[in-house]
């Protein structure tokens, strides 16, 4: 299920020419991703024997080294050739497979079977602190652009756009040292302002916006037709989010669309796409949500509340509402019963796709540190390019929903009790912080970011 992942300088995503958005100087410009194919493969941060290899083919125009000697150094050059440098180092830390980094830091230093490889990571995070820079373009104004909300269950996506246009981290108002341009739209906001709700969900006004926004920026700035998109993304928590991108081709095709719901039957690209994580905040705050009782006292084997969104959670309801209590299973939390205390209580959280991939309760069962067990088809979990969610979290096909207790059972306590630990470890990647603190969601979005923008290289030929 968790194949579908990005393997940086092993297997980038094919990046081809297409029609540019706007006409501006379109036959002046041109986009080359380039590969070198002659280099031998090698283990890389996030890559682990025996996953699933993407079926890719590249453009092969030399080395990095040879890309750049006898070149006069633009600022894209400049760009490009420090991305090969961070490309090389990353690549040789991911050659050393311990468990804990070697690398030096004073906050936190990677260890443990929850990464893939956790010197590679390391790495990858120290360069993108050192080295990445975003610039977010000024068009637009509030409430549908540079705006989010920080509350409910869209709060992420709010977080993030806030966080940028504050600019403590990573941004840049120098479009040219720029490695990714940001669209600044909030499909939320969108929603609420654009959105006709008698109109029998017609989305064409918001795909309308952003289409016509796209085309402001690439008449105004010469970024966008000089890569077709591939070095912009957006970001978006929003169900409506693939689909308001689909209006613009390039951006659907070509962009990084930082999305919560990461469906690879929908569209979603792992190799070029971010998945991002979904977490419902009620009042903007995670004060009361974080942590829970220790093992000896979580008496439930697992627990699920939710009402009945989608085939997947139908099943579910079906089959275990009421009728185990070791499954405790319910549509409505019954009257005088805490939500958070049965998470606290439980060992396993139920997390089921609703019409939708993604789920809040992913986030909650980290929080609560219960084991989270995803029951989803085609979804990719947040940050699954650096984190290995087989080492914290169970998944579950659709079709075992009836075997979930006899799998959850299967278990043994020893290795629940360090899956448990584990979640207690990941907790920090997940925490939406203010101000954003090094390696939480903000900082950890931002490197899944960087990690698609290492997967090209642009040419402004």
């Amino acid at each position: 299920m968790f194949n579908f992942l990005l393997a940086p300088f092993y297997t980038p995503h094919v990046c081809r020419r297409g029609q540019p958005t706007s006409s501006l100087d379109a036959e002046k410009r041109r986009v080359s991703i380039l590969h070198d194919e002659r280099e031998t493969p090698s283990p890389t941060a996030f890559f682990n024997e025996g996953d699933e290899k993407l079926d890719t083919k590249f453009v092969q125009k030399g080395t990095d080294k040879e890309y750049f000697k006898g070149q006069k150094y633009s600022e894209l050059r400049r760009i490009e050739e420090k991305l090969a440098k961070a490309r090389y180092s990353i690549r040789e830390a991911s050659k050393i497979r311990n468990l804990t980094s070697t690398l030096q830091d004073p906050d936190y230093v990677p260890q443990g079977p929850i990464y893939r490889n956790a010197n590679a990571f390391h790495r990858s995070y120290l360069e993108m602190e050192k080295v990445f820079k975003v610039f977010v373009y000024e068009e637009g104004e509030p409430p549908l652009f540079h705006n989010g909300l920080s509350k409910d269950i869209y709060a992420t996506e709010g977080r993030f756009i806030n966080e940028m246009e504050k600019g403590r981290h990573y941004r840049t108002y120098d479009p040219d040292e720029a490695f990714v341009y940001y669209l600044p739209f909030s499909v939320v906001m969108l929603v609420e302002y654009v959105y006709n709700r008698g109109s029998n969900y017609n989305r064409d006004p918001l795909g309308l916006v952003v289409k016509d926004y796209i085309q402001t920026i690439a008449y105004k700035h010469p970024f966008w037709n000089r890569s077709l998109g591939h070095d912009h993304f957006m970001l978006s928590c929003h169900d409506w989010g693939p689909i308001v991108s689909s209006y613009v081709d390039l951006l659907y095709n070509n962009a990084i669309r930082v999305l919560c719901n990461a469906n690879t039957s929908e569209g979603f690209k792992p190799s070029k796409d971010v998945s991002f994580p979904e977490i419902k905040l009620m009042d903007g705050e995670v004060t009361g949500l974080v942590g829970g009782y220790p093992p000896s006292q979580r008496t439930i084997l697992a627990f699920f509340a939710g009402h009945l969104h989608g085939y997947i959670r139908y099943l579910l309801l079906q089959t275990w509402i009421n009728k185990d209590q070791d499954v405790q299973v319910y549509e409505e939390i019954p009257e005088g019963m805490s939500y958070y205390t049965k998470l606290r209580s439980s060992k396993f959280c139920l997390c089921p796709s609703g019409y939708e991939v993604a789920s809040p309760r992913i986030v909650e069962a980290i929080f609560a540190e219960c084991v989270p067990v995803l029951i989803s088809d085609s979804y990719v979990p947040p940050f699954s390019d650096v984190l290995n969610w087989n080492s914290f979290s169970v998944q579950v096909a659709v079709k075992e929903i009836p075997n979930i207790k006899k799998i959850l059972m299967g278990i043994s306590e020893s290795q629940y009790l360090r899956m448990q630990r584990r979640v207690k470890q990941v907790q920090r990647h997940f925490m939406p912080n203010e101000p954003p603190k090094r390696y939480d969601m903000f900082h950890m979005t931002v490197h899944s970011i960087w990690l698609r923008r290492l997967n090209i290289h642009i040419q402004d030929q």
